[in-house]
């Protein structure tokens, strides 16, 4: 691992251990409107500071929350909670989003970490993506689920006729809110769709672990399949709402 993987994982620690010791009342508060469009509660805060601790010596930070943190010639880009919102509810399926891209515009590393179960996804430019646990120092390749019948509609609560859509088609699926998150997966289910404005923040790290796989990424709409036969149904789909 390089060391700017070495400084992810170690921020990662930082803030699943935060997190473990129980959450503060700060965190659950709003502040302003953060680069990304949403407002930012403390806990995106929070993490965001332990990603500038670790991270910046590696270049300038793009943040959701903060916009660019510092300079240098590579870009960090980072959602320092993916799926904040899932996270002050208590609901476990949230994380962090970090992508490394040189001043080529090259990826040069991405990784993913659910805080919820420890789940860790890592590529290096050079490399496969593999997978891991946050406490531990061992690596796999990405596990696959051959069996997988959902798929993820995330923003599915945005886009009614879309859900009319899939039902009729029998493409079964689940919304859980977190959109890095739910890319790392992508191999477990049956398809990942977003629908609605893209955002550099939610897609930088999530899609660099997709390689290989069938991706489609429009303005308004991203589909990810290991079946190419799905992802083009899909996106016949979103073709026929359109008109």
């Amino acid at each position: 691992m390089t060391d700017f993987i070495q400084a992810c994982i170690k921020a990662n620690v930082e803030i699943a251990l935060k997190l473990k010791e129980g959450f503060d009342p700060s965190w659950y508060q709003k502040s302003h409107r953060g680069a990304g469009g949403d407002l930012s509660s403390g806990l995106d805060l929070m993490a965001e500071a332990v990603f500038v601790k670790y991270l910046s010596p590696f270049g300038k930070i793009e943040s959701e929350e903060s916009g660019i943190i510092g300079d240098g010639e590579d870009t960090i880009i980072i959602d320092p909670i993916d799926g904040s919102a899932n996270a002050l509810a208590h609901f476990p399926y949230y994380g962090t989003s970090i992508a490394k891209i040189n001043a080529e515009g090259m990826l040069e590393a991405a990784v993913v970490c659910n805080l919820a179960n420890g789940d860790i996804f890592v590529k290096a430019h050079d490399g496969e993506a593999v997978q891991g646990k946050l406490y531990e120092n061992a690596f796999r390749p990405l596990s696959s689920s051959e069996h997988a019948t959902i798929g993820i509609f995330e923003k599915a609560y945005a886009n009614a006729q879309m859900v009319d859509a899939l039902n009729h088609k029998n493409l079964k699926f689940r919304s859980p809110g977190a959109v890095a998150l739910s890319l790392a997966y992508a191999r477990n289910v049956k398809y990942v769709l977003f629908v609605g404005v893209f955002r550099i923040y939610d897609f930088a790290a999530g899609l660099a672990l997709c390689e290989g796989l069938e991706v489609i990424v429009e303005p308004d709409y991203v589909i990810v399949s290991k079946e190419k036969e799905i992802a083009h149904q899909i996106e016949a789909l979103l073709a026929q709402l359109k008109k």
